[in-house]
């Protein structure tokens, strides 16, 4: 796997657009991303059951190939009422009469402020615009993500190339949105976080299942707030533009497109409102994977591991407890609690604290929490199941910004 310096139209046969509609005032607030032919396509939505309005029209079709993605920020669509609905499929229709393909082909998606209308006169020319400003290139890559950013304070893009088992050279990238609400629990068939891989592989079968295995993997493993938003979605499109064997059965394509995932995850979970560190959990000796990524998310999960974090205290009880309300089996007496960043130091071990207060150990555990990233290793000695999990502290900045979120 070879990492390049692009985003979401790197692989052949994308184009993207970023437009100012006037939702928000003065930046980017819509993007468009367009296929030049059918793409196979997954989409995992939120499990929230306050579904926005546009969640609510993709699950209804739940599209198995996509040609276009058009996505609005400033405003969720949620919470709308029958208006809601109406005003997104009218965003997929226009969309799908502009570039004169099938409007069931045409995803939508929405983030921002809830419970207010889509301002459609400006949705609508904003859409239109971006149709005439489809491009491939740094520009509109750039453009595409800045537009689909609420309290984000950094744009979030990720691409890598990768030779098929016959040789075929195809690319994976992707863009993704998120600072605060942020607590996916996505599922195809059934986050804020927005979200987009496109490729210009091959694949003969419906990627879900695959795509399902991602999310799991990436974006349904971070957490920054503990509050799942009405308004997930990710979206995986494979247009096939590069020709070559199909990709449904190679790993190393597989392994690409959830490298690109856990980029985009990891960026939005180091992006949380008002976050300082990233805070990283790895999960070993767990009866099996899935018990190790449950253990690993209630870490991160914790207000009381983040506000620790935050104020650089090394308060393993907190970790244990979190550990504890996790659901996933242990034995205290095998339990492992490490911290590291460069160095590490071993916070409890054989059902036993191993760090005094005022020793060498808790100095050395204190200058770990103030660094800008901590590892959080946990082994449960119950079996050999592997998980990660990554969040965020909890600052004073994040309730600054959500108590004035509207304003």
């Amino acid at each position: 796997m070879n990492i390049i310096d692009g985003g979401i139209t790197s692989p052949l046969g994308f184009k993207a657009a970023g437009v100012r509609c006037g939702i928000k005032k003065d930046k980017l607030d819509l993007a468009l991303v367009y296929s030049d032919r059918s793409a196979r396509a997954a989409v995992a939505y939120t499990q929230n059951k306050a579904r926005a309005a546009p969640v609510e029209v993709m699950m209804k079709d739940n599209p198995k190939t996509l040609r276009a993605f058009v996505i609005n920020s400033g405003n969720a669509n949620a919470l709308t009422g029958p208006r809601g609905i109406e005003d997104a499929q009218r965003m997929r229709t226009q969309v799908g009469q502009f570039l004169n393909i099938d409007q069931m082909e045409v995803g939508v998606a929405s983030t921002g402020i809830i419970g207010r209308f889509l301002p459609m006169d400006k949705v609508s020319a904003g859409i239109s615009q971006a149709i005439k400003e489809l491009d491939r290139g740094a520009e509109p890559n750039i453009d595409a993500a800045k537009a689909i950013m609420t309290t984000d304070t950094k744009m979030k893009t990720f691409a890598c190339q990768v030779n098929l088992r016959d040789g075929t050279l195809v690319t994976v990238a992707g863009m993704a949105k998120g600072s605060g609400m942020i607590a996916p629990a996505m599922r195809t068939l059934h986050a804020t976080t927005l979200s987009m891989i496109t490729t210009d592989a091959r694949l003969d079968r419906d990627p879900e299942v695959r795509w399902q295995a991602v999310m799991d993997s990436s974006f349904n493993v971070i957490n920054v707030d503990g509050d799942q938003s009405t308004n997930d979605i990710s979206a995986f499109m494979a247009n096939g533009a590069a020709g070559g064997m199909a990709a449904d059965d190679d790993g190393a394509f597989w392994e690409a497109v959830l490298w690109v995932a856990k980029s985009l995850a990891k960026a939005v979970a180091i992006d949380g409102e008002g976050a300082t560190k990233l805070i990283e959990v790895i999960v070993t000796g767990a009866k099996d994977d899935n018990e190790a990524r449950a253990a690993a998310r209630s870490v991160v999960a914790s207000n009381l591991v983040k506000a620790a974090v935050f104020g650089a205290d090394p308060n393993f009880g907190r970790i244990l407890a979190a550990l504890g309300n996790s659901g996933s089996d242990f034995d205290i007496s095998k339990v492992r609690l490490r911290l590291s960043n460069g160095k590490s130091v071993t916070l409890f071990q054989n059902g036993a604290p191993l760090i005094i207060p005022g020793s060498n150990d808790e100095t050395v555990a204190r200058s770990i929490l103030h660094e800008k990233r901590i590892l959080i290793e946990l082994d449960l000695g119950v079996g050999s199941g592997r998980g990660e999990a990554w969040g965020c502290d909890l600052s004073y900045e994040y309730v600054k910004i959500n108590a004035s979120y509207t304003t």
